[in-house]
């Protein structure tokens, strides 16, 4: 092959990409007529120059390389993610903006990942923290933002009342309303009326937060171990307050496996054929966790059964 001027080849892969959108190194390598290895060697300097962007997303082993203004064209691949990260994809395309603290633990990791599409923005004032969808104009997802505040500032409100005209059922009886002496009174029965709602509420918001809590806490174990492990998570299969689903890979040889993750102490014979079962439909080996590790007596049946070669019965 004919030595050829470095810029010649960078601007043959600019255009190349012009024409094509995103595409990875293999067919880059092609529409130029270069070696693949130097043509990967051009297209980490090009980066460098930021002439061209690369993505996060990986395509198989690769990642793909654009032109600024064809994010939107990434969209394309979004088959190519995990399928909790194809679900956080969906999600955010169809709502532009999403609250971070409002979504199930599973779509919060995702969204940390699929980082293409995914904007994180930060409201000054409560400090939470919001995802925008990577082609939607920031005033979209501005005017989204406040449409969900206002939103929930409607519920909060129709709340308030349903539970006011309930309260105020349950305290007046409609016969006696006419007997009630003087305004001093209706303000007393008001405030304690008000005292019991607020009560109420807080008793809610409390049940609510432990019990977001017990699953991130949960969900926190489950990844501690892993990194102990030297274990990676490669899809969420099942995520719950009492189990977790995750096909797992080894990262020195990135050998699968299966791990069910039990919250509690006690794990039973069920609990083993569910995950072997469920290890046999994705043919891969299992790790069964739990808060306590096997009891003696299971833990000695499954020593036990290793050499086990077969279970005859007599005629």
């Amino acid at each position: 092959m004919p030595l050829q001027d470095t810029s010649e080849i960078k601007d043959k892969i600019v255009s190349f990409l012009r024409k094509t959108g995103p595409s990875l190194p293999v067919h880059i390598s092609r529409g130029v007529e270069y070696n693949t290895l130097f043509t990967s060697a051009f297209l980490s300097e090009l980066v460098s120059e930021k002439r061209i962007k690369m993505s996060h997303m990986r395509v198989g082993n690769s990642p793909l390389y654009f032109l600024e203004g064809q994010e939107s064209s990434l969209d394309n691949f979004f088959n190519h993610l995990r399928n909790k990260e194809k679900e956080a994809f969906l999600l955010l395309k169809e709502k532009k903006v999403l609250t971070d603290s409002e979504q199930d633990p599973p779509i919060r990791v995702a969204l940390r990942e699929i980082k293409d599409f995914a904007i994180p923005f930060q409201e000054p004032e409560t400090k939470k923290i919001f995802w925008g969808f990577h082609t939607a104009p920031p005033e979209e997802i501005s005017k989204d933002e406040k449409r969900i505040e206002q939103k929930k500032e409607e519920i909060k409100e129709k709340e308030r009342e349903d539970v006011e005209k309930k309260e105020e059922i349950n305290i007046f009886d409609k016969s006696e309303i006419n007997k009630v002496p003087n305004k001093e009174v209706i303000h007393q029965i008001k405030d304690l009326k008000n005292k019991k709602i607020k009560k109420q509420r807080e008793k809610k918001s409390s049940k609510r937060g432990s019990s977001s809590q017990r699953i991130n806490q949960f969900f926190d174990e489950v990844k501690e171990f892993l990194s102990k492990k030297t274990l990676e998570i490669v899809d969420i299969l099942g995520f719950s307050k009492n189990e977790i689903v995750l096909r797992i890979k080894k990262k020195s040889s990135g050998q699968e496996r299966l791990l069910m993750a039990y919250n509690k102490n006690k794990i039973n014979e069920f609990d083993i054929i569910k995950a072997s079962k469920k290890a046999a439909d994705l043919d891969l080996d299992y790790i069964i966790l739990n808060k306590s590790g096997p009891l003696k007596k299971l833990e000695d049946l499954i020593n036990a059964t290793k050499k086990l070669d077969s279970f005859e019965k007599l005629k």
